[in-house]
């Protein structure tokens, strides 16, 4: 039966191989047994149910709790060629009864509902006509009242169940889920004797940074700017928080959308659409848009306020990357989330169990943000994974070269100031007596009397406030709960203010400035897919993900033959858009045969070293990819750091701009890269882990071998042969 999904695999989604744990899964439903799949993010789990589906003789009936998930996956599926529909309150009955007549047809192979339709028996009797073969229940810990995402709704699935006369197979599907939330899918869905698959809940293709006593609004604003062409998620905890943000970033001239549960649904559904359209690249939100979203190329995900727990946490910084290219996950925390947190938890949580495990859960948000560890080994641990090694090396805890400074003449400064305010005021007023304002408040109270007044007059304000949340983070310093906080000194403030102890604190760590101006083939590419996607009035990534476009860019498809071997092409795909994209690579190729010429005729001319050109817009050899620079310079015989540094760039980059000139056709000489004891030890790696991943290959080699050793010495031998 495998090998039928892998020609359902190839023919209507593009791939040739499954991903690791769909196998496991999609046998074990294409055996008949009912299946607990937790598969990450990413990691493809709607083909774990799709695939079985297409295979099944009768209907699929999908279970997903959000209209606008639904009728995206519905339009994704479409695209591939998979008879899919769905329903949901934006029908007519009218419109409902027609399509389950068409499903009854065989028109349809899977139809998706939310789970609130199943509590009308009119709806019930509907799905009589229906020959349901299996359930896929999609987002499975909703039925979890230990979840973090809770749906009464889902609890009408047992009913349901025992209103057919011969149960359907059932796969029940999530991201995140704990022991105790897998037990009660098992239980309250009465899955029988079920196999579980747990695919490991790792996202190695994201980076982890959790930091602490920021600017936030400084922060978000400068990342999003360095940013602009990636789309990007902000999530924020209060609506409120989310209206002011849009506001802000749209201000300075950020293209800037938002969702929130107080907005109109034609209000929310707009925003929506331009985010996925590409027309705006940010979205700030609330949790509301949480699994609302399949757009897979984002590439970042900022959590403005600290979540409630882990789970919904990583499955919101799961947004990024889904189409396993690089993603960035920033978590800036600052002490009030945990005030509102906790605020949030007491008035919506009334069981007294529930609300106690709910504040252990937000213990453990607390901890991960305060941890010196692997931030990937923290979270790992938490979803129950064994045998986590050390260090990631992607994230910011691992990746830490921040310069320590001592802050403790600061600290002193405010320690004091708080103590003859008497512990009665909130950040910004003690704020206000440090930089020495004369506000009517400060006058009245005769704080401009105290020796503190004005001592930190040097200090812009906001400065000042970051520097009280760092100091409250790192817990020399307390919030007091209530509508109006006041910071209070906790006994490590003591024996810094005695001289005892002393204060240190990173230097913000700051987003790269790294900009490399060029206009490449996956540019174009993307520019293409644009074109056809307002064409079409479809999401741009429904048309190509970023991962096929890139691969098409690194491997050059010449003929319809070519293309389909690229991974997400499938035969729908290819008969649609295959001959307007192999057009655009071909001119491509064809214009830059003609600008390598030239540019290698303006440096071999030059009597010394030429100065490299960056501005591409005044240069004859305009064209050039920014790689093909590097590759020119290192002709030329600069070396890599003399490279980075005249075209300021970072030695990485350049390392990357000579691989992609491999992959190019370019004969790099990358024995020129690899020590020759070296060379040896990385091949045996190879030939133990294989190559498809760096990781695994470091992971058996000495820390004095360099990751770009590696990168040079598969190069080399790649195809089974020398470059």
């Amino acid at each position: 039966m495998i090998e039928k999904a892998l020609e359902v695999l190839q023919r209507y989604f593009g791939y040739t191989q499954f991903r690791d744990g769909q196998q496991k899964v999609i046998e074990s439903l294409l055996q008949g047994k009912d299946t607990l799949a937790i598969m990450p993010t990413g990691a493809g789990k709607s083909l774990a149910y799709q695939i079985p589906a297409l295979l099944f003789d009768g209907t699929t009936l999908v279970i997903s709790p959000l209209i606008s998930l639904m009728k995206d996956q519905v339009d994704a599926l479409q695209q591939y060629g998979v008879p899919a529909t769905f329903i949901n309150s934006s029908l007519s009955l009218k419109e409902v009864r027609s399509r389950i007549e068409r499903a009854a047809r065989g028109e349809f192979k899977l139809l998706y509902v939310a789970p609130e339709r199943l509590e009308s028996e009119g709806f019930r009797a509907l799905l009589d006509s229906l020959h349901v073969v299996f359930l896929a229940i999609d987002e499975a810990h909703c039925v979890s009242q230990w979840g973090h995402d809770f749906r009464p709704s889902y609890l009408q699935l047992g009913p349901f169940l025992k209103s057919f006369s011969q149960k359907p197979l059932i796969g029940a599907f999530t991201a995140t889920a704990t022991e105790e939330v897998q037990v009660d899918i098992v239980q309250l869905l009465e899955l029988n004797k079920p196999n579980v698959f747990v695919t490991g809940f790792d996202r190695p293709n994201l980076m982890f940074s959790s930091l602490r006593g920021e600017n936030k609004k400084s922060f978000v604003l400068e990342y999003a700017q360095l940013h602009a062409d990636q789309s990007g998620i902000i999530y924020a905890g209060t609506r409120k928080e989310v209206d002011n943000l849009q506001v802000f970033l749209t201000k300075n001239g950020i293209k800037t959308g938002k969702y929130h549960a107080g907005m109109n649904d034609a209000d929310r559904q707009k925003s929506q659409e331009d985010f996925l359209f590409d027309e705006r690249t940010v979205m700030v939100a609330t949790n509301a848009f949480g699994m609302g979203i399949d757009k897979s190329n984002v590439r970042y995900v900022i959590h403005y306020n600290m979540p409630r727990n882990m789970e919904a946490y990583y499955q919101e910084a799961g947004r990024a990357g889904r189409d396993g290219e690089p993603g960035e996950c920033f978590l800036l925390f600052s002490p009030q989330d945990v005030v509102l947190q906790r605020y949030l938890i007491e008035q919506t949580i009334f069981q007294p169990e529930r609300k106690m495990n709910e504040l252990k859960k937000l213990q453990g948000m607390v901890d991960y943000c305060h941890t010196p560890r692997c931030l990937r080994k923290t979270i790992l641990e938490y979803f129950g994974e064994e045998n986590v090694q050390e260090k990631c090396d992607n994230c910011s805890n691992c990746n830490d070269e921040r310069e320590m400074v001592d802050i403790t003449v600061e600290a002193q400064k405010i320690f004091s100031c708080i103590y003859r305010m008497r512990e009665r005021f909130g950040i910004g007023m003690v704020a206000e007596v440090l930089k020495g304002s004369r506000k009517a408040k400060i006058l009245e109270l005769r704080f401009d009397e105290l020796s503190t007044h004005g001592i930190m007059h040097e200090v812009p304000l906001q400065e000042i406030k970051d520097r009280i949340n760092f100091l409250i983070a790192e817990g020399y310093l307390q919030l007091s709960t209530g509508e109006y906080p006041v910071v209070k000194l906790q006994p490590n403030a003591v024996l810094v203010i005695k001289g005892e102890k002393k204060v240190t604190q990173k230097v913000s760590q700051q987003p790269s400035r790294e900009v490399v101006v060029e206009v490449n083939l996956f540019d174009r590419l993307r520019a293409l897919r644009r074109k056809i996607a307002l064409r079409e009035n479809l999401p741009p990534y429904m048309i190509f993900a970023d991962s096929t476009l890139r691969e098409m860019a690194q491997v050059f498809p010449a003929d319809h033959m070519a293309m389909i071997r690229i991974s997400g092409v499938g035969e729908r795909k290819l008969e649609k858009y295959g001959d307007e994209f192999l057009a655009e690579i071909q001119s491509y190729i064809e214009e830059n045969e003609v600008v390598k010429s030239i540019g290698k005729k303006l440096l071999s001319s030059a009597g010394t070293r030429p100065e490299p050109v960056l501005n591409t817009t005044q240069n004859p050899a305009n064209k050039i990819p920014s790689h093909q620079h590097t590759y020119l310079l290192y002709q030329e015989g600069y070396s890599l750091a003399d490279i980075a540094q005249v075209r300021n760039v970072t030695l990485l980059t350049v390392q990357d701009h000579l691989v992609r000139c491999s992959l190019d056709g370019q004969a790099v000489p990358w024995d020129n890269f690899i020590p020759i004891e070296q060379e040896t030890l990385i091949l045996e790696a190879v030939r133990q882990v294989g190559r498809e991943k760096l990781r695994p290959i470091k992971d058996l080699l000495s820390d004095d071998v360099e990751w770009f050793t590696i990168r040079a010495v598969l190069e080399k031998h790649k195809a089974g042969g020398e470059n």
